[in-house]
């Protein structure tokens, strides 16, 4: 039970993540009609937000002296932070009109983009590193990695499900003339509504992880002069990570994960002309049938070494 409920404390950050790595660019440049340009400036600018604001959550959440938990203080940060921002990416700029110039809106969306990308963070940072507090065991700590997971599993699935849902009940209730295959600012309210129900959903499972997980309460400093090597030890001299060590990085392939992820509803909308419910069939699909062949390679390369 303890394992399920640490594993609900990253569903909000998959619910999102799914949502941003699939729909921004396409909400942004087919939906609100931005110039390709500022809508890969809007995406850049998360990216980067989140890479600089990565390592220094890290590094502040290891200092971090707190009665409730340093993990879980930084984890609730992280989710108010996305609560409170990610509505307004799925969102048209409040204070504008149709005179309004791109680039003031994206000033507009930058700050919402920073606060949501370093609560995304924090969020990521504080659930991973609470895994080695919560279980001693190397296996027990494999098995809540497999728990956070199918979480991540689950998360995508429900976005792309929600999505196609929301296009087939736009397309039963047609009666509005202005609704087409094609996106447009007419679905500016069917995004608005997959993002608020992501939102809720991934903020009751934040509370279940909450009130269900349990963090050892430790004072920062003592235990980083556990983690710490002693002084008198000799520090080995020269590089720890050359360039061509990313090439090994198993981390890199999620890159290639990310990246179609991220252009495949502008490739099926801009490029293939295809209706705009496929947005939600095609990146299902893909994840569905892509769950199901990490299923079957384990049993599959087994039988192969027995070969």
């Amino acid at each position: 039970m303890q394992k399920g409920f640490f594993a609900a404390g990253h569903f909000l950050n998959d619910l999102c993540s799914s949502m941003w790595f699939t729909y921004l660019l396409v909400y942004l440049h087919s939906v609100l009609g931005f110039r390709s340009t500022y809508a890969g400036v809007l995406l850049l600018i998360g990216q980067i937000a989140d890479g600089v604001s990565t390592p220094l959550v890290g590094y502040q959440s290891d200092k971090t002296s707190c009665l409730y938990g340093k993990r879980k203080t930084w984890h609730l940060f992280g989710t108010i932070c996305v609560l409170v921002s990610f509505p307004f990416i799925f969102n048209p700029c409040l204070a504008c009109n149709d005179s309004t110039p791109q680039w003031a809106q994206i000033l507009y969306f930058s700050p919402f983009i920073i606060i949501f990308q370093i609560g995304w963070a924090a969020t990521q940072i504080s659930h991973l590193s609470l895994i080695p507090g919560l279980v001693s065991s190397e296996s027990d700590r494999v098995e809540l990695t497999a728990y956070r997971y199918a979480f991540t599993v689950v998360a995508n699935i429900t976005v792309y499900s929600v999505a196609w849902l929301l296009f087939h009940f736009q397309a039963q209730n047609n009666m509005d003339t202005s609704i087409s295959d094609s996106l447009g600012k007419v679905d500016i309210p069917l995004f608005r509504t997959l993002a608020l129900v992501m939102l809720a959903t991934g903020a009751l499972f934040s509370m279940v992880f909450h009130i269900g997980t349990k963090e050892e309460v430790t004072d920062s400093r003592s235990e980083n002069q556990r983690i710490l090597p002693s002084t008198s030890q000799e520090e080995s001299p020269g590089l720890v990570f050359q360039w061509k060590h990313w090439l090994k990085e198993p981390s890199s392939t999620r890159l290639i994960a990310n990246l179609s992820q991220t252009y495949i509803s502008v490739y099926l909308t801009n490029s293939l002309m295809l209706p705009k419910n496929y947005v939600a069939i095609i990146p299902l699909v893909m994840y569905v049938s892509g769950f199901v062949c990490s299923l079957v390679m384990k049993p599959v390369s087994k039988r192969m070494e027995s070969v």
